[in-house]
Formats: C-alpha cells, structure tokens, sequence
C-alpha cells in the first residue's frame, strides 16, 4: 500500500499522466474535425443523388407518405368490406321473362320477375295482363326457394336471376 501512495506521490506519475490527457484530447478533436468532414462529404453525396436536393430528406419525406398511403388503403379496405357486407342485402339478381298469360290477349304482355339478393333472397313477381284486368302477384324466396307453387314463368325467372347478376329478359318460348 505504501508503495502505490509513493507512485501516486511521484514526478514521473504525474507527467505521464498528464501527457496521457493531453494525447487523449488531441485524438479526441481529431476525430470530431473527421467526423465533421465525412458528415460533409456524406450530405454532399446525397445531394449529387438527389439531383441538388437532400436525398435523406427526399428518403423521409418518402417514409412519411408511404406510412399515410398504408393507413389510407387500411381505410379503404375496411370500408369495402363494409360496403360488400352490405350489398349482400341489396338486390343483385334480376331475372324477368315475358310471357301471354291468357289465348284471347294477343302479345307477351305478361310477366314473371324475380328480384334476388347476394343470398337469393328475396321475391318472384308475376304480372297478369288481361283484356279486362291486369293483376300483379308477389311471391317471397328465401335461399332461392319459395313456400309458394310457382308457375313455370315463375321458375324460370328464379333460375336466371340465380345465374346471373345481370338483368336478362327471356320470353316464354325459351321455357
């Protein structure tokens, strides 16, 4: 012990850790002056990529829309799979055949329309055009069938409308 209070009391100790300091400092500022000169070099080779202007900012200001592009399409995708949860309520089958319902009217004045939804829901309406009256009926459906005897007008128009999503006229002589 008493040997290091007389190494810590010593010229030589002193000395050399003065000049340890000193060589420590200098490296020190050595290697901010480096430092300060790859940072320059570094924003003037961004610059030359960009083409005058900072391509890290360029990089950034790139990030920040890409973010807001994720969040905008997340938007978008949560309101069309609402809107496609929606539209399976709404009518999207359409079949309609025409049709002569009675010998003495001439012409296919008559009509069988079926109405869907996404789950082939909804009703079968058949138009009856007399010479002396004109009667429209309504039939529900649920699923594609109906708790109600359908005419063979009636049927057909259910299978288009089941086929398609589009409006397609047919008249009777295709039944």
């Amino acid at each position: 012990m008493d040997n290091i209070a007389v190494l810590l009391e010593s010229e030589n100790f002193a000395s050399g850790l003065l000049t340890t300091n000193i060589i420590l400092i200098i490296t020190t500022i050595v290697n901010i002056i480096l430092l300060i000169g790859v940072n320059l070099k570094y924003i003037r080779f961004m610059k030359k990529l960009g083409s005058g202007s900072n391509l890290d900012e360029m990089l950034r200001d790139y990030l920040k829309d890409v973010k807001e592009i994720k969040r905008d399409n997340s938007e978008i995708k949560a309101y069309y799979t609402k809107l496609d949860s929606d539209m399976a309520s709404c009518i999207q089958k359409v079949g309609l055949v025409r049709y002569n319902a009675f010998k003495d009217v001439g012409s296919d004045l008559s009509f069988a329309m079926a109405l869907l939804d996404g789950n082939d829901t909804g009703v079968v309406l058949n138009g009856l055009y007399g010479s002396e009256s004109s009667n429209i009926y309504a039939k529900p459906v649920k699923g594609g069938r109906s708790s109600y005897q359908l005419s063979e007008e009636e049927k057909y128009a259910l299978e288009i409308a089941e086929q398609t999503k589009n409006f397609i006229a047919k008249n009777r002589n295709n039944i």
